[in-house]
Order: structure tokens, then sequence, then C-alpha cells
């Protein structure tokens, strides 16, 4: 998986996001997102307000980094997470039985599995090696995080999943983890392990695709699963190189304030 540097949030705050954040500090309120994992929960019971600068000045990464633990620990990322997946779950379940071979493809990190630990571990930057055995804390690296099989479920995922398998859709995996028989094991026991099962594929980055961006290799893995005579209903990511380049009905962006892929 491809990152933009050391320290790569790149958030956008809307009305809805200010607004959650006035709430959180007037009511000193800090509570963990439901998709935390018990290593984490503390640190966002533990985040301290952000501060508000004058409109003039470039918001400080420090006060950057808060705003968007604020995002993730209020509970707002996850609302805004959910509110995509239900309706490409309605989507989906409508469209399953209108074509032949219908199909919906998934990216994984950050929407089929949570990172967030290794996110706050690693406050926000991106450490590609070295190990990953002091969690909570950092530094842990996401090649080792990855070994590990820990992430999380993205819950209303899962669900979009299981609901798209009752109405005999079938189940891609597309990914930007580079191809390997460590990382693609790791991957296939960390998706069984949250509840993840019978997929029809899963598609790894080849290691010989470092000349093509994260568009083209996605979108070309999708013209082969509609190559094989499928119909792909909905396409699912958290990053819109995810979704560009077609072939798909639908494209479902998701909220990532994490980092960028472009």
């Amino acid at each position: 998986m491809s990152w933009n540097g050391a320290n790569s949030a790149k958030p956008k705050f809307g009305a809805t996001l200010l607004l959650a954040l006035i709430l959180a500090v007037a009511f000193a309120i800090a509570l963990p997102a439901a998709s935390a994992s018990a290593d984490v929960a503390a640190l966002c019971r533990t985040t301290p307000a952000p501060h508000t600068l004058d409109a003039t000045q470039p918001l400080n990464l420090g006060e950057v980094k808060l705003q968007v633990r604020y995002y993730a620990c209020s509970g707002v990322y996850d609302a805004e997470l959910a509110k995509v997946l239900v309706a490409a779950r309605a989507y989906v379940e409508k469209r399953a039985g209108e074509v032949a071979k219908p199909a919906v493809v998934l990216d994984i990190d950050e929407t089929s599995l949570s990172n967030f630990a290794e996110i706050l571990a690693d406050d926000f930057g991106f450490i590609p090696n070295g190990p990953c055995d002091v969690l909570p804390e950092g530094p842990c690296g996401f090649e080792a995080w990855v070994m590990s099989a820990r992430a999380e479920a993205i819950a209303p995922t899962l669900a979009l999943y299981k609901a798209a398998r009752a109405k005999h859709v079938a189940m891609f995996f597309i990914t930007g983890r580079f191809d390997s028989e460590a990382s693609r094991k790791a991957t296939i026991e960390n998706l069984h392990k949250v509840g993840y099962a019978g997929w029809a594929g899963l598609v790894l980055r080849p290691a010989d695709s470092h000349g093509m961006t994260v568009a083209q290799y996605k979108s070309g893995a999708r013209a082969k699963i509609a190559e094989e005579g499928y119909t792909i209903i909905a396409n699912i990511g958290d990053q819109q190189s995810d979704l560009n380049g077609g072939y798909a009905e639908r494209a479902y962006k998701l909220p990532n304030p994490f980092y960028y892929i472009p």
C-alpha cells in the first residue's frame, strides 16, 4: 500500500465535522469509536480538545491531528462510514436479482478492515518497516501490523458483505497491499478471523506494477472481473483512486481522514 509521506493525513472538514468538534469541546466528551479496539480506546478518551486559530493562519499539524482524532473518536467518522455503506447495501440488495452474475468489489484497508490501532500508534505517519509489538504505543511498522492479522472489521462493510452474499452476489477484494505469499496468507487470515468468508476473488497488487497508478491497477483488475461475465453493481473504497477507471455501475467513496493515496 502506497502512502503520500510521513504525515499523510489531509482531512477535509465540512459543516458536520465542525459541529461535532464544537459539541465535543463544549461538553468535554471524547468517546471511543465503536470500531476502535480496546488497545486504542484509552487514547480516544484522553485526546485533548483542539484549539481554534485565526482564519488567516494555517492549522498547525499538531492541531490537525487532534481534529482528526476527535473526528474518529467522537463517533462522527463511524456515522459517516455507515451512511455511505447503508446506501450501498440498499442498492446492492435491490440490484442483485436484476442482473446476471452480480458482483461487488471492495477495497480492504479502511474499507473492509480498520487499521485504526496502527494509525494512532504511528501518530498518523507511515512507518513501513520495523516491529509492531508495543501497542497501543508506537511505533508500529505497517508490514508487521499486516502480518499480525489484528485489524478489525468495519462493521457496516461486513454487514453489507453478508447481505450481498445472501443475495448470491459474488464478492471480490482488490487491495493495494503488495502480493507476496506472507502478505496474502496474513490478509486471508485477518479477513476470515473477523467474519469475511466465501469471496469469489482476492486480488493483491503485483510486485511488478510499480509503474502503474493505483487507479490503473484497480480498474484493470475490475476489467478482468467484467471479462468473466460479472456485472459489478457496486465498487466501494476509501480513496478516489479505488474508484476511478470505471467497470462498475456505482462507486461508493468512504471517508478517510487518515491518509491519501493518489
